[in-house]
């Protein structure tokens, strides 16, 4: 399969659909090492007059290892299929196993970073921010009691979006 660059106007998605229902995987890394991540919480937007999307990584995930070490990073989504291979890829380590290949996803590269054959809609996105969630800003402290009991609070990314792929029919 391959696909199709198109220009941010023409992009049709729902994000509360496509991160918080059907979810996403964040992919980094290089032609010698992937990881990937389910995630469900992100955004997408306009910040610093730039189109962004916004990621959030726990700091134990494998994956943050991967989006640190590179400039971009991709959010791949997929067409509500694959829901038991996103659960996979989101509770099994990289440390532990190859799970990408246990869910027999196939890695491509888009201009020079990795998403998957098996997605419908890619962002190649580039990291313009970094920042750590800090307790003591919660105005609604049962928010840090209910998501961070271990206190192991998100990396939050925003990322300008350079490239937006659609699968080719």
């Amino acid at each position: 399969m391959s696909f199709q660059k198109i220009n941010i106007k023409d992009l049709q998605m729902n994000p509360f659909l496509k991160i918080g229902q059907e979810w996403m995987l964040i992919s980094a890394g290089d032609k010698n090492q992937v990881n990937t991540m389910t995630a469900s919480w992100g955004g997408v937007g306009v910040l610093w007059g730039q189109d962004v999307v916004t990621a959030y990584i726990r700091p134990q995930r494998y994956t943050k290892e991967f989006v640190d070490k590179q400039d971009c990073f991709s959010l791949s989504f997929f067409n509500g299929n694959y829901k038991k291979e996103l659960g996979i890829l989101g509770s099994v380590s990289g440390r532990d196993q190859n799970k990408i290949k246990d869910v027999d996803f196939h890695i491509t590269y888009l201009e020079d970073v990795p998403t998957f054959n098996e997605a419908e809609l890619v962002f190649i996105v580039e990291k313009i921010y970094e920042d750590t969630i800090q307790p003591e800003k919660f105005k609604d402290v049962t928010l840090d009691e209910k998501w961070y009991p271990q206190k192991d609070y998100h990396t939050v990314y925003i990322a300008k979006i350079k490239s937006i792929y659609v699968k080719k029919a």
